[in-house]
């Protein structure tokens, strides 16, 4: 799902690069690696594939009841989002501008792209097939790809209304039914693509934070959310932006719509979830308190990521799971 600023900050000092030189430092096989950090997670069919600090991938085959680590991983830095268009193909992206690909369902991966001299994140990568791809992150940064990632151009954004510059950092992607691309953005900025990336449009939603994820509703609109528990509903066309109250203060990390069904996770142990298609929310915050920071929802309940990995099913409340 979406790479949170807040948590990467500690990692931005980790160099994956051997001393002395510019050669990447592959991921560390270990004992307890579903104990990272994990910033997104996605489906690649059946399986689970989990993505995060210290390029660890964690694959799940009995619907995340157990997690391996993956065979290879090339980078040993943080990795934010993960897409899978089928089974076997699937993208990562991380820091040090890093896209990797995976054809074999997650187990092994390779370096599409490094930028080693300079360190502009990429926060969100969405591939519509196996050809188009599109991956947002650091300052206003937009790669697109027709050629399956073997190959990434730049898009040029033109500065959000009455702002000099586009530098706005793009945290997360996600799609509507029709096709259209959104990026949840800082200064409360949402922005679409109707052309997979080639251009973009800013939607205001009057507010002046950050948000960190977003997604679409049953109906069509659009739910975004991000700082102290920011989340706001707005028309398709990007209009008639509401406000939804959670009664939580804490930053939003994750949004997950199954129907009239939606989830939102995020800081300080926050659960909310929606019966009546993101109109209203009931708050269920873990009393841990530990950060989430990725969802999977299914028909048996929510598998949570967070600061401290894999949170097994058993110990997601009874609250949370599907009525």
């Amino acid at each position: 799902m979406n790479p949170i600023p807040l948590l990467l900050a500690a990692a931005l000092a980790l160099t994956p690069f051997a001393a002395g030189a510019l050669e990447p430092v592959p991921a560390v096989p270990s004992k307890i690696a579903s104990e990272a950090t994990m910033l997104a997670a996605t489906r690649a069919g059946e399986r689970i594939v989990a993505v995060g600090d210290h390029g660890v991938v964690l694959l799940s085959d009995d619907n995340g009841a157990g997690f391996r680590q993956a065979g290879a991983v090339p980078l040993s830095s943080p990795l934010t989002a993960v897409s899978f268009i089928n089974a076997q193909t699937g993208w990562a992206v991380g820091h040090w501008g890093s896209i990797l690909l995976s054809e074999d369902g997650g187990e092994n991966w390779r370096i599409q792209r490094l930028t080693p001299h300079d360190d502009r994140p990429l926060f969100a990568v969405h591939f519509f097939d196996q050809r188009d791809g599109v991956a947002v992150g650091l300052w206003s940064q937009v790669l697109i790809t027709r050629d399956g990632g073997r190959s990434w151009q730049e898009q040029s954004l033109p500065p959000p209304p009455g702002a000099r510059r586009a530098d706005l950092n793009l945290m997360s992607l996600f799609t509507d039914a029709q096709g259209r691309l959104y990026a949840a953005a800082e200064s409360g900025k949402v922005l679409r693509s109707a052309d997979r990336g080639l251009t973009w449009r800013y939607l205001d939603t009057g507010y002046s934070g950050s948000f960190w994820t977003g997604a679409v509703l049953a109906d069509g609109r659009l739910l975004v959310g991000g700082q102290r528990g920011t989340l706001m509903r707005g028309s398709a066309d990007g209009q008639a932006w509401q406000t939804v109250e959670l009664g939580s203060k804490s930053s939003i990390t994750g949004i997950a719509v199954r129907g009239n069904r939606v989830d939102v996770i995020g800081l300080d142990g926050l659960l909310a979830r929606s019966l009546d298609g993101g109109r209203s929310f009931q708050l269920d915050t873990r009393a841990d308190g530990i950060g989430l920071t990725a969802l999977q929802a299914d028909g048996a309940g929510l598998l949570l990521f967070s600061r401290r990995g894999v949170l097994p099913r058993s110990e997601i409340s009874t609250a949370a799971s599907v009525p």
